[in-house]
C-alpha cells in the first residue's frame, strides 16, 4: 500500500450533500476541516478524514481535470446523495516527509503598521503553497501577495471583520514533503499579537490541572462515606475529597497562582457503595473512591457532594475565566448497576471466541475485552445501545455547564460512539464551545483516527511523556530520540495540535520517583507502592521534573499537570501515586519546582509564540535539545540540558530572524537545567 500519496484540501463546502461553490457563512462558522491524506491499494483509494456534516461516506472517486492535471475533484456519496469537494494537489507522488531536512519550514511576521495583514516567511523552497481562511482558499486575486519566492503577504478577508474568532491557516510542501503549518488567530478580522486578547474558550491557551475528587479538599465532613470495611486497604477507602473542596482551592486563587485555565475532575457519577475487585498482596478489596465504575450515569456520587454544589463550582470557575471539563468513562458500566440489571445483554461476550476469558485484552480485543469482572464492556457497537448511551453523556453537558470531556479509555470505545456524541454536542447545544481529550495508548495512527473534526479534539501524548522519560532515566536514552518523537507526532497531529503533554497521571508512578531512582522501570510499580514508602532520595529527580515542565510548557499542545507534580509529590504506581494533596510543609526542592511551575505557566500564557508559533528544532543530540517557537517575528528558544556539565549551546534562528540585530548566538546551559530565551 502507498500512503500519503496526495495532501489535500477542501476548497468549497459540503452541507447537506450541496456544494456551495462560493464561501458559506455555515461553512465558514463549522469546525475547521483538517488535510486530507490519502491511502492508495490498487483502485480503492481510502479518505483518512471524518466530516461531521456527513453522516456516513459511501463512494470516493477522484478524477483529475483535463485542463489541469494538478486539480483534482473528489466525489463523496453519502445516504444517497451526492456531494462534490473540489481539492487541490500539485505534489509529487511521494511519501510526505520522505527527506524532512529539506522540507519546507513556514512562520509569520507583522507587516509594520498593518493589523489586518502579515508575511508567511518561507525556509526551503515550497512548490506548493495552500492558504485558507477558515475552511476557504485564498489565492493571488483574494489575500495573497507574492513578494518574493521565500516572503508571501496576507491580507485577511473582509468576512473575518464579522467573527468574533476565526483562523488563517497555511500548508506547504515541497518534493522533500509536506512541511510544517500556520495557524493565526483572528479577532473581528485582525492579526491577534497580544495573548491577553485570549479567553477561555480558545483551545491553544488552555493549561489543564488534572485532579481525583477524593483525594484533594475535604470541603465538609458530612458527607464522608467510607466503608471502613476489614476487607479494604486504608489506601484504597474512601479519604473525603469532595466537589466544595475544589471550590473551596478555586476561592483560594491556588489555580490562578498555577495559571490553570482548565480543571478537569475525575468521574463524578455515582459508583457503588461496596467494595470490589481483588488482590492478594496485600490483601484487599477496593472502594470506588477513583470514580470509574459508574452505577448511575447521570447521578453526581453523593460522596461527592450536590448538583448545586457542582453548578457552583462551574459558576465560579467561569466567573474567574476557568474552564471545567468532565472525565467521563463510556466504556463500562458496574454489574449491578440498574442499566445493566435491566439490561444484562448490553455487554460484550464475557469469553473470547476461543473459550478464555475476556478480561484484560487490550489490543487482541481491544472494542470488547472488559476491565475487570465487575464492570463489564457495553456492547457500543450496537447502535441502539450506542444511542442510549451518547445521551447519558449528553445529559452532562445539557444539565451542567462544563466545558467539554476528558473521555476514559477512548481507544476501547467504538469510532460511532464519539461521531454520535460529538454530533449531538453540535446538533443540541449550538454556540458552546467544548474540548474533548481521550486516553488512548498505542501507535500515532491509532491515536490520531480520533483527532477528527467530528470526533475529539485530542489525546494525551502518551509517547513523548514515556520517550522523555526514557531520555532521562535510561543509560542509552537520548534527547535525539525524544526529538524524533516530537518531529512523527507534529507530522501527524500537525504543528498546532491540542494534544495533552502531560506530567503524569493516576495510572502511572509519579515521574519525579522515576527520575530520582526511589522507582526502577524494572519493578512492580504498583507492589513498591504497597510495601515502601517511596520518598525522593536524590535531588536530581527535581531537577528533571523541570526540564519535564520547561518542555511541556514551551511544546505545541496543551500543558498537563496532575496534581502533585507541580511540586514534586512522590509515588509509585495506583494507589500510592493518588495520595492526599499537600499544600503546605513543601520542602526546599518542592517549593523551587512550585516556583519553577509557576514561572512557566506565567511566561506560556503571556506569549503567542509559545502558544501559536511554530516549532523548529535546532539541535538533538544525547544530552542537549533545543527548539524555538516563532509567531508574528517573537521567536522563543527553549534549551534542555540532562547531561552533568555546564554547556554552550550556539543558536542560529531560522528564516534569518534576529534577536538585538543578529540571528546567532551562544546559550549557557547548567547541568540538569534548562533555559529560555525570548
Amino acid at each position: 500500500m502507498r500512503k500519503n500519496i496526495f495532501f489535500l484540501m477542501m476548497l468549497v463546502a459540503v452541507s447537506c450533500g450541496h456544494v456551495k461553490v462560493t464561501p458559506a457563512p455555515q461553512f465558514d462558522n463549522a469546525p475547521l476541516a483538517s488535510p486530507c491524506l490519502l491511502e492508495q491499494a490498487e483502485n480503492t483509494v481510502i479518505l483518512r478524514d471524518y466530516f461531521p456534516l456527513l453522516a456516513e461516506m459511501d463512494t470516493i472517486v477522484i478524477t483529475a481535470a483535463p485542463t489541469e492535471p494538478w486539480l483534482r475533484y473528489l466525489e463523496v456519496k453519502s445516504q444517497g446523495q451526492q456531494a462534490a469537494l473540489v481539492l487541490k494537489n500539485r505534489l509529487p507522488e511521494k511519501v510526505a516527509g520522505e527527506d524532512p531536512a529539506n522540507a519546507p519550514f513556514i512562520t509569520t511576521a507583522p507587516v509594520p503598521g498593518k493589523t489586518d495583514r502579515f508575511y508567511i516567511l518561507i525556509e526551503n523552497q515550497a512548490d506548493d503553497m495552500q492558504v485558507l481562511w477558515q475552511n476557504t482558499l485564498l489565492d493571488k486575486k483574494h489575500g495573497i501577495k507574492v513578494i518574493d519566492r521565500n516572503k508571501l503577504e496576507i491580507t485577511v478577508p473582509r468576512n473575518a471583520r464579522k467573527m468574533e474568532r476565526s483562523y488563517i491557516r497555511a500548508y506547504a510542501a515541497n518534493a522533500a514533503g509536506i512541511g510544517n503549518d500556520i495557524l493565526v488567530p483572528l479577532a473581528y478580522g485582525q492579526v491577534m499579537r497580544d495573548a491577553k486578547q485570549l479567553k477561555r474558550t480558545d483551545k491553544h491557551a488552555q493549561i489543564l490541572y488534572s485532579l481525583m475528587i477524593d483525594r484533594f479538599v475535604n470541603g465538609r465532613t458530612d458527607n464522608d462515606m467510607p466503608l471502613n470495611s476489614p476487607l479494604v486497604n486504608p489506601k484504597v477507602d474512601y479519604w473525603g475529597g469532595d466537589i466544595l473542596g475544589v471550590t473551596k482551592t478555586l476561592e483560594s486563587g491556588y489555580f490562578d497562582s498555577l495559571g490553570v485555565t482548565t480543571i478537569w475532575l475525575s468521574p463524578i457519577t455515582q459508583n457503588p457503595y461496596d467494595a470490589w475487585g481483588q488482590i492478594h498482596d496485600p490483601e484487599t478489596k477496593f472502594s470506588g473512591y477513583h470514580g470509574y465504575w459508574p452505577y448511575y450515569a447521570t447521578a453526581v456520587d453523593v460522596r461527592y457532594g450536590t448538583e448545586a454544589e457542582l453548578r457552583d463550582l462551574l459558576d465560579k470557575a467561569h466567573a474567574d475565566k476557568k474552564n471545567v471539563i468532565l472525565d467521563y468513562v463510556s466504556n463500562h458500566m458496574h454489574i449491578q448497576s440498574p442499566t445493566l440489571t435491566a439490561h444484562p445483554d448490553w455487554t460484550t461476550p464475557s469469553d473470547t471466541p476461543d473459550g478464555r476469558p475476556n478480561r484484560q485484552l487490550y489490543d487482541e480485543f481491544r472494542l470488547t475485552t472488559w476491565f475487570d469482572d465487575h464492570i463489564p464492556t457495553l456492547d457500543l457497537e450496537r447502535p441502539d445501545i450506542c444511542a442510549q448511551l451518547t445521551d447519558s453523556a449528553l445529559f452532562w453537558m445539557q444539565h451542567f455547564d462544563f466545558d467539554g470531556f476528558r473521555h476514559d479509555a477512548t481507544k476501547h470505545v467504538p469510532e460511532q460512539y464519539w461521531r454520535m456524541l460529538t454530533r449531538k454536542l453540535y446538533d443540541s447545544l449550538p454556540g458552546r464551545t467544548f474540548y474533548q481529550i481521550g486516553e488512548t495508548y498505542g501507535s500515532t495512527a491509532l491515536i490520531n483516527s480520533y483527532i477528527k473534526p467530528g470526533m475529539q479534539d485530542a489525546q494525551f501524548d502518551f509517547n513523548v511523556y514515556d520517550t522523555y522519560i526514557w531520555a532521562t532515566t535510561r543509560p542509552d536514552g537520548s534527547f535525539e530520540g525524544l526529538a524524533g518523537r516530537l518531529a512523527e507526532d507534529l507530522s501527524v497531529y500537525g504543528s498546532h495540535h491540542l494534544m495533552g503533554n502531560i506530567t503524569g497521571n493516576h495510572d502511572r508512578s509519579r515521574y519525579i520517583c522515576l527520575a530520582s531512582g526511589d522507582v526502577s522501570q524494572d519493578e512492580d510499580q504498583k507492589l513498591a507502592g504497597w510495601h515502601r514508602d517511596i520518598r525522593v532520595t536524590n535531588p536530581k529527580g527535581y531537577r528533571y521534573l523541570e526540564m519535564l515542565h520547561a518542555l511541556n510548557f514551551t511544546l505545541p499542545g496543551v500543558p498537563c499537570i496532575y496534581y502533585g507534580d507541580e511540586f514534586g509529590q512522590p509515588g509509585a504506581n495506583d494507589p500510592d501515586n493518588r495520595r492526599w494533596m499537600q499544600f503546605e510543609g513543601l520542602t526546599p526542592d518542592e517549593r523551587h519546582v512550585l516556583d519553577c511551575t509557576k514561572h512557566l505557566a506565567a511566561m506560556r500564557a503571556g506569549s503567542m509564540a509559545l502558544l501559536y508559533g511554530d516549532y523548529k528544532l535546532l539541535r538533538a543530540d544525547k544530552d542537549i535539545l533545543a527548539y524555538s517557537r516563532t509567531y508574528m517575528g517573537e521567536t522563543i528558544v527553549t534549551v534542555l540540558n540532562k547531561g552533568t556539565k555546564t554547556t554552550e549551546v550556539a543558536i542560529t534562528l531560522p528564516l534569518g530572524l534576529e534577536s538585538h540585530g543578529r540571528n546567532a548566538f551562544t546559550v549557557v546551559v547548567s547541568p540538569l537545567s534548562f533555559a529560555i530565551v525570548q
